[in-house]
């Protein structure tokens, strides 16, 4: 039987307490001052101050026409932290596997928030294809979960391509240079490419 590697990181809550799909990222403030990330719009009792775009970190425009259409269909969403080998093993494949993604790092107390309501629990990395959640690093697993979501065997990133900044998970408004109030204007939606005929601090291992 062929045995699958399989990595993660976990958090540890304890070294964080002396600190205070995939479309729309909500940031909003209960009654009781309690402040909860959702990719959902937040309930009529809660105050939304923040929303974001989560799929606009990720330019197409330029992407061949399969790539473009399984980024546009299921976005590579990353979630890691710092001093996480198997986070940056998962990036290094990511990269090697020409997959266009966008990283966000967890940090803070309120990163980890986000990540448990992203991913159910604190383990890193964190990879999301479209809406499938995939916990901790295993080739195979994560190979699998492209393929099925249609991007190609082998990299077709052209060679101009940057991938975008990594961002925190749970971005503020300063994060944006806005004050908690204000909310991003929706992004410009890049349409597909025409298809051409024939041719250590907080985590363990």
């Amino acid at each position: 039987m062929k045995l699958h590697r399989h990595v993660i990181c976990l958090l540890l809550p304890a070294l964080f307490a002396a600190s205070s799909a995939q479309a729309q990222l909500y940031k909003s403030v209960g009654p009781d001052g309690k402040v909860t990330y959702s990719d959902t719009p937040p309930p009529v009792n809660q105050k939304l101050v923040e929303k974001r775009d989560l799929n606009n970190a990720i330019d197409t425009s330029n992407l061949p026409y399969e790539l473009a259409q399984a980024v546009a269909q299921s976005p590579v969403i990353l979630y890691t932290g710092a001093s996480c080998a198997p986070c940056n093993d998962g990036k290094n494949m990511l990269r090697t596997a020409g997959v266009p993604f966008a990283e966000k790092t967890v940090k803070s107390n309120e990163d980890i928030e986000k990540l448990k309501q992203a991913g159910g629990d604190t383990q890193l990395p964190l990879l999301l294809v479209g809406r499938q959640k995939l916990r901790g690093f295993s080739t195979e697993e994560w190979q699998s979960a492209l393929t099925s979501a249609g991007y190609p065997s082998s990299n077709r990133l052209p060679a101009s391509y940057r991938y975008p900044p990594a961002e925190s998970a749970a971005p503020s408004a300063a994060d944006n240079g806005k004050t908690a109030t204000q909310t991003p204007a929706a992004p410009v939606r890049k349409s597909l490419p025409v298809k051409k005929p024939d041719t250590d601090n907080g985590f363990r291992f």
